[in-house]
């Protein structure tokens, strides 16, 4: 266990605040219920709306293949499919990486997840299927299945993922990129960027977009658990366009506390994945210091409308 996460399980509640340690109800209410309305919530928690008013706003996002609404439509899975190799299908209003399912090849009629695991039409068609009953939904609501192209990511990035693609999230305040981490999937994750699936979390410094620290179940990690690949010689590229674009989502969603998920595509750089309302806080462990400090931070700066490069270059000031 890392010195932070070990730290942080035995010591008081007022040691945590010394810490600058920002806990769950100080999240919820202090942070996303006095700056979120909740009439913003579709915009993140639906993945087809986000998409949606991203591209009206001129933002970089995955393409589209086709959306799959009522069960009637499953069967429409082979001509939206038709003549592509890899795609990704996943529930609008999922969360936790759940449902999401990620076919890297195909030959013929036979689908290749990151895994290796082979499917068929009949797979795809009950994964949908699936989907639109509300399986992975929040609540269980009924949903809508989203066929996306695949991300290429940069190959520089590589080694650094296993069986899936890594991905940034930026902890964006009134429109400040205040913390970020690349959470990098492994075997154990099945190739999801998700941390509690084992999915390993970088802490990337603000300021250059280098690696920090790198935790895998709360425990500090040197190499990436299935490449071998050393954390300490992460450099992002890019990095000033991933905060740029996680912060110019504050005027895009309206939502004063949320979490960018960036994807790095090799042809088109810097991607919105999708955004959350809720973003945990295990990113604290993940960089090895605490948000409160920071979110204190910018409460104290005066009101005066800033332009998104006067927000980044503020927190790379503040936070470096």
């Amino acid at each position: 266990m890392s010195w932070f996460s070990q730290r942080a399980k035995w010591i008081s509640p007022t040691k945590l605040r010394e810490l600058g340690i920002l806990g769950m109800n100080s999240r919820n209410i202090d942070y996303i219920g006095r700056n979120n309305d909740r009439s913003r919530y579709p915009l993140v928690d639906n993945k087809l709306k986000t998409k949606q008013v991203a591209e009206q706003h001129g933002m970089s996002v995955p393409k589209l293949f086709g959306v799959v609404s009522i069960q009637r439509e499953v069967q429409d899975l082979e001509r939206i499919l038709e003549g592509i190799d890899k795609f990704v299908i996943k529930p609008a209003q999922g969360s936790g990486g759940k449902g999401i399912l990620v076919i890297t090849e195909r030959r013929g009629d036979e689908f290749i997840k990151s895994t290796g695991a082979v499917l068929d039409y009949r797979d795809i068609k009950r994964h949908a299927s699936n989907i639109l009953s509300g399986l992975y939904s929040l609540g269980g609501r009924p949903d809508v299945a989203m066929i996306e192209d695949m991300i290429d990511f940069d190959q520089m990035l590589i080694n650094y993922s296993h069986e899936g693609v890594p991905d940034i999230r930026v902890i964006v305040y009134q429109g400040f990129p205040v913390m970020a981490m690349m959470r990098c999937s492994t075997h154990a994750s099945d190739g999801k960027a998700n941390l509690h699936q084992g999915a390993v979390g970088v802490g990337i410094d603000i300021v250059n977009g280098r690696s920090l620290y790198a935790v895998q179940n709360n425990i500090k990690v040197d190499r990436h658990p299935d490449t071998g690949c050393r954390f300490d010689e992460l450099a992002l590229p890019y990095w000033d366009q991933v905060l740029k674009l996680s912060s110019g989502c504050y005027e895009m969603t309206g939502l004063g506390y949320f979490g960018a998920d960036i994807v790095l595509d090799k042809n088109k750089g810097p991607v919105v994945l999708e955004l959350n309302a809720r973003p945990g806080l295990a990113i604290q462990i993940a960089n090895q210091t605490g948000l409160a400090k920071r979110l204190q931070k910018i409460d104290e700066q005066p009101s005066n409308e800033l332009s998104v490069e006067q927000r980044v270059s503020f927190a790379q000031q503040m936070f470096g």
